[in-house]
Order: C-alpha cells, then structure tokens, then sequence
C-alpha cells in the first residue's frame, strides 16, 4: 500500500515545484564539495559519508512511521515529472524549442541537436531515469526500507552532481560514482528485464545480451540495450558533452527513433511500473 499510496501521490501532485527535499540535499552536497573538493579522493570518500549518512541515521529513527515512508518514497520517484519532460519535448513547436526543453534533462549539448538527436536524447534520457528515478528506488525501499531508500536516493544524487570524469570532480566524485553503481547493480538489470517483459521481449533481451558490454556505464548498458530493444529502435551513437564529441557504441535495432516514439518509451516506462505494482501485491498477498 506504501508503494502504491506514493506512486498515486505523484499521479495527482507530480514533483514539488518550491522546497523539495533533494533540492536542499543539493545546496548541502554544493557546500561540501566546495569546502573539501582539492581533486583527492579520501576527500570524495569523506565528502559522501558526511554528505548521506547523518539522513540515513536519522532515516533508521522513522523506519516505523507509514506516512513518513508514503511521503519520502513519494519525494523519490519522479514518473510523472519525466513523462512531463519527455511529452514536453514532443510537443514542441520548433526544433529551438525542443533542443531547449530537452536540455533540461540530459548533459550532453543540444543547442547543435538535430531533430533526430533530439529525440534520441529524450528516450535515453527516459529509459535510464527510469532506473534511477523509479526502479532503483522503489526497489532499495523493498529491500532495506526508509534508510535503504535514503541511501540510495542521496548516493544518485551525489553522483548525478559530482559523477563527472573532468578535472575537477575525476577523484572526487570516484566515491559518488562507484557507491551508484553497486547500489544500481541489482536495480537496473531488473529495470532491464522490466523493459523485456512490457515490449518486444525476444529484441530487449537480445540487445541486452549483445550491446549492454559495450556501453560505458555498467548499469545504463543493460537499462538503454533492452530499452531500446524492447521499443526496437536504436540509441546511441555520439554526443557531444562539455565541448568534446563522445563516441557512443549504437543499441537497440531497427530504424532511429521519430517523434512518436518519445510516446511509445513514456508508455513503456509506465507499463513497467504497472507490472512492479502487481508483483509486489501479489507478493504481498502470498507472503499473508
């Protein structure tokens, strides 16, 4: 009830516009990284513990309380502000504009994003928040509770801030990066499956098998390969990041995602999450 109570919370309120919990959480990882960061990585390692852990202390105290679990799960997945942002991007009146609003959402740089660059920015940026945005947290709530939540919402986050292989953050943000991936390790493989089981099943999970290995993140391989996979279009392909052109190994099969497609990635996103809700209330109803 839990799960589903937050999930119908972000239906009808969608993501706090003023005073979100992470957005605070981020102004405190700015004031760490810029009083500890001089490019070390026992700094890094020091930065994230005193970064997650006092929350996730503080988190152990209100493992018992059901609404302050409804109301921080509810904080720590985002399906409806990531479908806002993808239809957003579909429904632009002009390229200028979509490279825009697509900026919003990914890292990479837009302002030279052709049409189909644009698109394909918006379903990976889909299918790997997926993981990060709804999955991963959904599932560390499973398995550890309110300070299993904690821990990894922050740890995404800080990785998402600090995560960067540039000058400044390639030893700092090691510690960030490397504790994301293990906390992502188990989630994004079942994001993946996820993706398999609510599309094109026999595509998703050959392209996983085949292309997941050849990505440079070891959980958004998985993720992006049956993503694109399971809507059997391709992704990939270079980007330019920072000024410099990252070449990018292709996934998925099939002819480049169009514009309908940013539709067809939202709707598998929300078919996974349909299918996570039925088995935890089937598991919920054997384990009765």
């Amino acid at each position: 009830m839990i799960c589903i109570l937050a999930v119908i919370l972000d239906a009808v309120l969608g993501e706090p516009r003023r005073f979100h919990p992470l957005v605070g959480f981020g102004h405190w990882a700015n004031y760490l990284e810029q009083g500890l960061n001089t490019g070390k990585r026992w700094q890094g390692i020091l930065a994230v513990i005193l970064a997650v852990l006092p929350f996730v202390l503080f988190a152990c105290l209100l493992s018992e309380i059901w609404i302050i679990a409804i109301v921080l799960l509810y904080f720590a997945i985002a399906p409806r502000s990531l479908s806002e942002h993808a239809w957003a991007v579909q429904s632009a009146n002009d390229l200028d504009e979509a490279r825009q609003k697509v900026s919003l959402i990914v890292s990479r740089d837009t302002q030279n994003l052709d049409a189909e660059g644009v698109t394909r920015a918006t379903i990976e940026s889909v299918l790997e928040n997926g993981n990060d945005a709804i999955f991963a947290a959904i599932f560390w709530y499973l398995l550890a509770g309110i300070p299993g939540l904690v821990l990894y919402r922050l740890t995404n986050t800080l990785d998402a801030l600090w995560g960067y292989r540039n000058e400044r953050f390639l030893q700092f943000g090691w510690a960030a990066a490397r504790l994301d991936d293990v906390l992502n390790l188990i989630p994004a493989r079942l994001t993946a499956l996820s993706y398999a089981c609510v599309g094109n099943f026999a595509t998703a999970v050959d392209c996983w098998y085949k292309q997941a290995s050849s990505w440079y993140s070891p959980n958004a391989g998985p993720v992006m390969a049956a993503g694109a996979g399971a809507l059997q279009v391709t992704l990939g392909d270079s980007a330019h990041y920072h000024g410099q052109i990252k070449n990018r190994p292709i996934l998925g099969t099939g002819k480049p995602p169009t514009t309908n497609d940013i539709g067809r990635a939202v709707a598998l996103i929300h078919r996974a999450l349909g299918l996570w809700l039925v088995i935890i209330v089937l598991g919920e109803w054997m384990l009765i």
